[in-house]
């Protein structure tokens, strides 16, 4: 089922989920005790992240360095399929623009429309990752041209013409950043991309995590007011460490409100620092809620026990 179908059904709260593949190596057990913790509360899908692939150059041992091309955490395409056949849940998988070329991103979109996935997220991605590509090769430089090859395949159109081509079914979800992305020169630029992702075929979109819910009101009444009719889904975050005050800000380029910072400074050790978290987390929910939402998104990467906790006080799924 499309997300857009889901949000369109779905007429009390619920929440979706955002996880990460193990890194290369690691026990996919995770990703089962992640998910199957969260069944009791029906989550409605998955979103499942992607990484591009990093350079690594090795020194060898004759002075010389050999570059290595590799990608910390593979497997989001084989999660989809256990997600959706083994938990019956709407897998919802990351295809990001840097690091891959556009033939690498028709073959991973024909990948998933032959596993029957029917959602994905289209996404820019993290430029450091980025690579250049061969000659003969093209690349998506912004989300908006990732969301048109998505939208051009879904009526038959690869980058080849092909006789008799069939069309796929994807429904596309699209990043929004309430606090605006860090590269627009101000949150205007930034909602009319938004609507340029709209017109290209995004059916919805997930906001950027935020700890200030006037954000994302601000960002939704502006939004509309600029034509943007996509449902905006709010993206929320349980801040549970106090290194969290540093790495979130610098990572996802978001602000941390000054009565949370305060509170999470003056805990003693982290368990503290959870408990503030989590009461920060429910009354954002609380308030979300109030004001008509019904699909909290939460980004919970594979640890999973604050968000079970959230869960037992705000009694939705």
């Amino acid at each position: 089922m499309h997300v857009a179908e889901i949000l369109s059904r779905e007429k009390n709260p619920f929440i979706s989920v955002e996880i990460i593949p193990p890194r290369r190596g690691s026990n996919v057990q995770q990703v089962h005790s992640a998910v199957e913790s969260l069944l009791p509360y029906h989550p409605r899908y998955i979103n499942i992240t992607s990484h591009a692939a990093e350079v690594i150059w090795q020194e060898q041992p004759d002075g010389t360095f050999r570059r290595r091309v590799k990608r910390r955490s593979p497997g989001t395409f084989g999660l989809c399929a256990v997600i959706k056949y083994k938990y019956g849940i709407e897998p919802v998988p990351h295809l990001l623009c840097h690091g891959f070329t556009r033939e690498e991103t028709e073959d991973a979109l024909i990948e998933l429309h032959y596993l029957g996935v029917e959602n994905v997220m289209a996404l820019q991605g993290e430029e450091k990752y980025a690579r250049p590509p061969r000659p003969d090769r093209t690349v998506n430089a912004f989300a908006v041209e990732l969301v048109e090859q998505i939208s051009a395949m879904n009526r038959g159109c690869y980058l080849d013409e092909l006789t008799d081509a069939q069309p796929t079914n994807f429904c596309i979800g699209v990043a929004a950043y309430p606090e605006k992305h860090f590269q627009a020169p101000n949150l205007a630029f930034d909602i009319a991309n938004l609507k340029r992702k709209q017109e290209a075929g995004a059916s919805y979109a997930i906001t950027q995590m935020f700890f200030d819910n006037k954000y994302y009101f601000d960002f939704v009444e502006r939004a509309s007011a600029a034509g943007v009719r996509i449902p905006i889904i709010p993206g929320l975050k349980i801040l549970t460490r106090r290194e969290h005050l540093h790495s979130l800000p610098r990572n996802f380029y978001i602000t941390i409100p000054e009565a949370l910072a305060s509170a999470v400074l003056a805990a003693k050790d982290d368990t503290e620092v959870l408990e503030i978290g989590l009461e920060w987390a429910y009354q954002q929910a609380i308030d979300l809620l109030s004001h008509g939402v019904l699909n909290l998104h939460f980004y919970t990467m594979l640890y999973t026990r604050p968000l079970i906790r959230l869960m037992e006080r705000l009694k939705i799924g």
